[in-house]
Parts: C-alpha cells; sequence; structure tokens
C-alpha cells in the first residue's frame, strides 16, 4: 500500500491503517453483544423503571398503592431531564439513570408522591430531585416519567399535577410531629 494524502492534507500511513482495521475486527462482534444488551434491557426497563434503578423508593402507582388521596389537580410548567446527567446522584440520593421514575421540585421535600397527567396520560411518581433550573417551570421530569406521559418534546408545557395528602410535609412539621 502507497502512502498518500487524505482529505486533510496529512500524509496517510499504511501501518496505522492495518493497526485500525485490526481494532475494528474486535469491535464488530463487541457491537453485536451492546445490541444484544440494549435488547434485554429495553425487556427489563419497565421492572427498573419501577425503582428508579436502584432506588428503594417506590414510583408506580401499584408500588405506591391505589388508595391514595390527592389535592385536586392544578398545572403547572414542566420540563424534563437527564441526557448529560445520567450517573451523577439526585439531591436524594438516587443515581440518575434513563429508567429512573421521579421528579425534581424546588420544595418538596423528597419521597414525596406526585401525580402527573398530561393528555390523558397519569403517572404516580415521587420528587428525587430539586430542581427545575430554568424559569418558569416548577416541575423537571425525569425522561422516564416524560416518556411514560408521552412528553417528550424539547421546550417546556404545561402538565396537570396533584400532590398525595399527608406526603407534603415540611421537615419542620415532621420534626414537630416526632416530639
Amino acid at each position: 500500500m502507497k502512502a498518500g494524502r487524505n482529505r486533510l492534507g496529512r500524509k496517510d500511513h499504511p501501518q496505522r491503517a492495518r493497526q485500525i482495521g485490526q481494532r475494528l475486527n474486535w469491535r464488530v462482534p463487541s457491537i453485536g453483544l451492546l445490541l444484544v444488551a440494549a435488547a434485554i434491557s429495553v425487556a427489563i426497563g419497565p421492572a427498573q423503571a419501577a425503582t428508579g434503578g436502584a432506588s428503594t423508593h417506590a414510583s408506580t402507582a401499584a408500588q405506591v398503592g391505589g388508595g391514595i388521596a390527592f389535592s385536586p389537580v392544578r398545572l403547572a410548567g414542566a420540563t424534563w431531564y437527564g441526557p448529560g446527567l445520567y450517573g451523577n446522584n439526585t439531591a436524594c440520593g438516587q443515581v440518575l439513570r434513563p429508567s429512573t421514575t421521579g421528579v425534581a421540585h424546588r420544595k418538596l421535600p423528597c419521597g414525596t408522591v406526585v401525580r402527573f397527567t398530561y393528555r390523558g396520560r397519569q403517572v404516580v411518581t415521587r420528587v428525587i430531585d430539586r430542581g427545575p433550573y430554568s424559569e418558569g417551570n416548577d416541575w423537571d421530569l425525569t425522561q422516564a416519567v416524560a416518556r411514560a406521559l408521552g412528553f417528550e418534546a424539547v421546550g417546556a408545557d404545561k402538565v396537570g399535577f396533584a400532590i398525595a395528602r399527608g406526603s407534603a410535609q415540611s421537615s419542620d412539621a415532621k420534626r414537630r410531629a416526632r416530639r
């Protein structure tokens, strides 16, 4: 093989091309394994979504309990977050993953149960993080919650929300109750 110039004007090196080719040979089976792993994770995803991966918080209506009394539904601005933050801990101590179900709110305590409605769909989940940090929005939904609601557009939209009665106590109220 004769060394020439590539599109960028740099000299091509036949030995380097051979090394890259050899590296690609073992990567092709690895890509196949990644695709199989992705297919398995999609199948397992709903089970993990219920717990937010390694979360101890219940996140679905079935686990939270069907007989919860909620406040009246109100509308508020919401966005969704996740990509770029996966692998980081949330304010409530969970590791954020694509399958993590939860929401971020500036003031509600961790673990507060909230029901969201959007275009006829409902999701019951818990507060797991602080935010949002964009103006005019009260909620940040994780990607799993946004998908469950069909809320995947870029930007913000209005969602209906209702807070479970008795779950949104402030830390002061909890301290007073212990006394």
